[in-house]
């Protein structure tokens, strides 16, 4: 699942994070996190890693992308058409679509159990932008060099159309701010 608001608060309350994110009204607990920058991102993955004694970081968007096709070939995880209820984002079928975020869980998995990949909220990955994928690296490992001040972001959002809520697709967002 998305992190959630819980599991956020948490590090807030723990003072692992710094920024206690609003919610737009819409409640905390299961919805994930929204309005966290990518700095924010590191900050929470930096804590969970010093609470739990694993290690966390965040995915390289070529591990994101493995994830989130599931073993698959279309456009989603469900297939190539975006309705029908499988993820909350513009026309996708959910009660959630264009209004607001929605619990995370409230969509089936995809083949490897992962749920919300896409839609609902975008998610940071680890690597800086590049245009393209030329010369990027072939054994999925994150992405050096690029302009680090843009990280990736992947997956879409509840508020996205068909065409961002797409395995393949990929924008960008500033680290922090």
């Amino acid at each position: 699942y998305e992190v959630t608001f819980a599991e956020w608060d948490a590090c807030v309350t723990a003072k692992g994070c710094t920024y206690r994110p609003g919610d737009k009204g819409w409640g905390r607990g299961k919805r994930p996190v929204i309005n966290v920058n990518w700095d924010n991102a590191k900050q929470y993955v930096r804590w969970l890693t010093r609470t739990t004694g694993k290690t966390y970081r965040l995915l390289s968007e070529a591990e994101w992308e493995y994830a989130a096709r599931a073993g698959t070939t279309t456009a989603r995880y469900w297939g190539d058409t975006v309705g029908g209820g499988h993820g909350n984002c513009e026309g996708c079928g959910s009660r959630w679509d264009n209004w607001q975020t929605a619990p995370v869980g409230s969509f089936d998995g995809n083949g490897f159990g992962l749920h919300d990949m896409l839609g609902n909220v975008w998610e940071w990955v680890e690597d800086c932008w590049h245009e393209d994928y030329a010369n990027a690296p072939a054994e999925g490992i994150v992405w050096a060099g690029g302009n680090c001040d843009w990280r990736v972001l992947r997956g879409g959002s509840w508020g996205s159309g068909p065409g961002l809520v797409r395995s393949a697709n990929r924008s960008w967002g500033g680290t922090g701010g």
